[in-house]
């Protein structure tokens, strides 16, 4: 097989190749006399939205995140704030060494308008530190919008002073579409990062110099499979994942009551007073409420036509119980890594979430 050792996907960054089309950064020869060289899985992704999945090794992009360590550099880590804990890179601080970072929380605009920032970036810290880093600074903003973009940019070149900034991030986390926003800002119009709904569209770090002879490096998303959004076809990730600001649902629930969350989660009340619990999780996802003891039959029969998504349940693991218990001291939210939350009140209750094996189900102090 030849690979050019010269050109790289514009889009992905993968190295282009010429011979063989199943393989990763395939492109046409007639493709190398262009300008702006893209391979054929960019290509298919921008103009007729073909999302090809690819097989990806983690490992691989792990190794390249560790490479950071043995640089001088800014390091922006992107989260998606609505999934902060489902979008954390676990070990961060071992693998960037003592480069400086830079947290920015993006998907702000999935926010309701109501929200205090200011309380907002001051769960943000307090979690970081509660993973074991400390930021330099957090920015807030939304790639996607714009909201407090130019914030951003001056902020990261106040702590860059003169060397390289890596953008690293989980996947599907926006650090893709923030970076075409830089190049869209700075004017770089004909020139832009692939972005999909789809995990692993970065295949490998792409460079752009910047023009005191340093570069911004946009670098693969880092694969984690106990979020919900890595379990679901690229058709039902663009249901699952919020593409607009979030409309919260109220339920009022008396105990012995049950939600599903389409077909991917199952959410059983089944002790404590009538109560209000509140949904945070996109618009697009059909959420049905039953009797806790219909809901056996319900999912026995609908899960994968009128419970969706998944259309096909087997491509998910299978569910594993987690019992919750709320204190009743405080308002308390339970998280779904790369699903959303469910905002509960100051009342004593006794939950069961149903979620695929390994997905992340978690219980925190109300942000909202």
């Amino acid at each position: 097989m030849i690979e050019t050792e010269q050109h790289h996907c514009e889009g992905c960054g993968v190295r282009i190749q010429t011979e063989d089309e199943s393989r990763p950064g395939y492109a046409p020869s007639s493709a190398l006399k262009r300008e702006h060289i893209v391979c054929k899985r960019c290509y298919r992704i921008r103009h007729y939205n073909d999302i090809a999945p690819v097989e990806q090794d983690p490992g691989v992009y792990l190794q390249k995140l560790q490479e950071i360590a043995h640089t001088d550099s800014l390091v922006v880590l992107v989260v998606d704030i609505f999934d902060l804990a489902g979008s954390w890179i676990q070990g961060i601080h071992r693998h960037i060494g003592k480069n400086p970072l830079l947290l920015l929380a993006n998907k702000i605009d999935l926010f309701p308008k109501s929200v205090k920032w200011g309380r907002l970036k001051d769960w943000v810290r307090a979690t970081a530190k509660e993973l074991g880093v400390d930021p330099i600074e957090i920015a807030l903003t939304s790639a996607a919008k714009g909201e407090y973009f130019r914030q951003t940019v001056e902020a990261i070149e106040h702590h860059r002073k003169g060397r390289d900034v890596y953008i690293i991030g989980v996947t599907n986390v926006g650090k893709s579409t923030f970076v075409n926003r830089l190049l869209k800002e700075f004017g770089e119009e004909d020139e832009y990062i692939t972005t999909s709904p789809y995990p692993g569209t970065t295949l490998d770090s792409i460079y752009i110099p910047l023009e005191d002879g340093k570069a911004i490096i946009d670098t693969p998303g880092i694969v984690r499979k106990d979020r919900m959004s890595e379990w679901v076809t690229p058709k039902e990730l663009q249901i699952v994942m919020p593409q607009t600001g979030i409309k919260p649902k109220v339920f009022q629930l008396n105990e012995q009551q049950t939600l599903f969350f389409g077909g991917l989660v199952r959410f059983d009340f089944l002790e404590g007073a009538k109560q209000s619990f509140v949904t945070y999780l996109s618009n697009r996802l059909y959420i049905h409420r039953t009797k806790l003891e219909k809901a056996d039959e319900i999912q026995t029969k609908h899960r994968g036509s009128i419970l969706t998504p998944p259309e096909d349940p087997a491509q998910l693991p299978k569910w594993r119980k987690h019992r919750i218990q709320l204190n009743g001291k405080e308002k308390q939210d339970i998280v779904i890594a790369g699903l959303g939350w469910i905002a509960c009140g100051q009342d004593r209750a006794v939950i069961d979430v149903w979620a695929p094996e390994g997905v992340q189900v978690g219980i925190r102090p109300a942000i909202i």
